[in-house]
């Protein structure tokens, strides 16, 4: 599953990414703000989404959207098992994938045009984790630093 969620400056990015994965039959969930409100905060739907991806790291995936994409990351990756990059080219998001499992796309949605942002989600959903040994040796690490840092 895919989860969403933005504030009010990622609200219309999120809406047309909505669309887009509504056109290729993907699968979401939108946990909000499912309506535009200049007075919301994004800690309160991202912190929605990235509950369910604490809970299924392995299978579930999350976007999280704000202005500059940096609140969205900094809040996601205070979630244990929750992997956040801001990806705003699609060579970013495919290594985001590629070298650290990223589990959540973060967007910046004042920066990145809605079919830009579609070819990033695009390479970032069929991307799989590299299997060698170095990547997998910089996650075991990372398992490490959660579990030293998330008690």
């Amino acid at each position: 599953m895919i989860y969403l969620a933005s504030d009010h400056r990622g609200f219309g990015l999120k809406e047309k990414i909505k669309e887009f994965l509504n056109t290729a039959k993907i699968e979401f969930k939108d946990f909000g703000n499912t309506i535009y409100d200049k007075d919301d905060d994004l800690s309160d739907f991202a912190s929605k989404v990235c509950e369910k991806i604490s809970k299924n790291s392995k299978k579930d995936k999350g976007i999280v959207i704000c202005g500059t994409g940096i609140a969205a990351s900094i809040i996601s990756n205070k979630f244990k098992n929750v992997r956040a990059g801001l990806c705003m080219t699609v060579a970013v998001a495919r290594q985001s994938r590629e070298h650290m499992d990223a589990n959540v796309l973060c967007l910046a949605a004042d920066l990145t045009e809605p079919s830009i942002a579609w070819m990033i989600i695009k390479e970032w959903l069929k991307t799989e984790n590299l299997k060698e040994k170095r990547y997998q040796n910089r996650l075991k690490k990372l398992k490490l630093i959660e579990k030293n840092n998330f008690k």
